[in-house]
């Protein structure tokens, strides 16, 4: 039962041998095409699909093998969302996607969380500025728990965190 409700995508996601579509389709029978697609452009994995010769009928070696990190990631993700589950984790999801693709995926996934229970486990802190609670965690703790704003007015860890990084990050932009 908790198998029918939930989807899981890994930091590494899974592929099976056979081809693109047969993976996406794993979730069961009443998949049609039509939701293959939808599930691989919110994923991102349309275009890179598109672009190869057999399309959605190319082969995928056993583990994704003979995709890239980035690819393998949007196929493990397009699997997880066409399944259409009540609640999805995303466990560093979007690993081993570029930064573009990563905010397309992320405006996705906040789109279907007005509709889907949806928990994002990231260290990017940039993909849970917007999510309802946060839950900061420390040394294996969970240590404050809350909304952005109410994180950043507590001016505990998460908002050292953030403002640790917000710096770096425009440090890094000033180079």
């Amino acid at each position: 039962q908790l198998h029918d409700q939930l989807g899981y995508v890994p930091q590494k996601g899974v592929l099976f041998s056979g081809t693109i579509d047969s993976n996406l389709k794993f979730g069961g029978d009443h998949i049609t095409d039509a939701d293959v697609r939808g599930a691989a452009e919110i994923a991102q994995a349309a275009e890179f699909i598109s672009a190869k010769p057999e399309g959605y009928n190319t082969p995928i070696a056993q583990g994704g093998s003979n995709v890239s990190g980035g690819q393998k990631q949007r196929l493990a993700l397009a699997v997880n969302l066409v399944a259409d589950k009540d609640i999805y984790v995303f466990d560093e999801a979007t690993s081993n996607i570029d930064i573009e693709s990563e905010a397309i995926i992320m405006d996705n996934i906040k789109a279907m969380s007005k509709n889907k229970s949806v928990i994002v486990i990231s260290h990017r802190l940039a993909n849970v500025v917007t999510s309802d609670n946060i839950y900061y965690m420390e040394d294996g703790e969970v240590r404050e728990r809350g909304s952005h704003e109410s994180l950043m007015s507590a001016k505990q860890g998460y908002a050292r965190l953030y403002n640790c990084l917000l710096y770096t990050s425009d440090a890094a932009d000033d180079k």
